[in-house]
């Protein structure tokens, strides 16, 4: 009679052998958002730009004043979907915010929909190849582990100036943490504190839509590059840069 397989050795269980499937239902967040942003991107394009919002503000501020729960709660939900898909529309959502629930609450709700629609494109991307990478760069030795492992030692303050600083697209800055073994925690709690400047300032444009509409003309968004708001941003990015500043003073004291 043939042997299949031997026994274990005696006071050792064997492993129960992992489904070949469950490689592949681990990319499955992954996928779902790639397949929903490629549909998004082609059903939604015409509805996500100012001429949309324009032509369809007065049903739905009818619709705020006659629901304001529903609207509230649906507009975190279409506004986190679309940070989540990567649609091209994030901006017009910061401003329809502004729009339709002024400075406040429109700045909570906006801070809220765009935090949950990054850690929605965080988890799935650790999930699906991010763990993978993470290991890989891990392994790999030289400059780029040495880059990961400062990222991970100083992430709260590298993570807070990606967020202030309008240099790294939003969509990356969900994808490079998930890449580099960033927790989830920091990843969150950095993503919320630090887009609300920018935030604050895109709402408080939305907010001012109603006489941009009356006028006909397109909101100023190259607001964010003017001296007056970009300089904040700068000195908040470099207050968050300090801990990594002492940190290698103290270091290179020590050394």
């Amino acid at each position: 009679m043939n042997r299949t397989s031997d026994p274990p050795p005696e006071g050792e269980v064997s492993a129960p052998a992992a489904p070949q499937s469950r490689g592949w239902f681990r990319h499955l967040p992954l996928v779902l958002l790639a397949v929903g942003a490629a549909l998004g991107a082609l059903t939604l394009r015409d509805f996500l730009t100012f001429d949309a919002l324009a032509r369809h503000r007065e049903a739905l501020l009818a619709f705020r004043d006659a629901h304001f729960l529903w609207a509230s709660l649906g507009f975190i939900a279409a506004y986190g979907a679309i940070v989540a898909l990567s649609l091209p529309g994030a901006t017009i959502a910061t401003l329809a915010g502004g729009f339709l629930f002024g400075m406040f609450p429109g700045t909570l709700y906006n801070v809220i929909a765009a935090t949950l629609g990054a850690g929605l494109v965080f988890l799935a991307a650790r999930a699906g190849i991010g763990a993978d990478v993470s290991a890989r760069i891990a392994a790999r030795g030289g400059a780029v582990t040495r880059l990961q492992a400062g990222l991970q030692a100083n992430q709260w303050s590298v993570l807070l100036m990606m967020r202030l600083v309008p240099v790294v697209p939003f969509f990356l800055a969900n994808l490079i943490p998930a890449f580099a073994g960033i927790r989830l925690w920091p990843f969150v709690v950095t993503t919320a504190i630090g887009i609300v400047p920018g935030g604050i300032v895109f709402t408080s444009i939305g907010a001012g839509l109603g006489e941009v509409f009356a006028q006909g003309t397109a909101p100023d968004l190259g607001i964010i590059f003017s001296p007056p708001v970009l300089l904040p941003l700068l000195g908040l990015a470099a207050l968050s840069a300090m801990p990594i500043i002492i940190k290698a003073l103290q270091r290179k004291r020590a050394a």
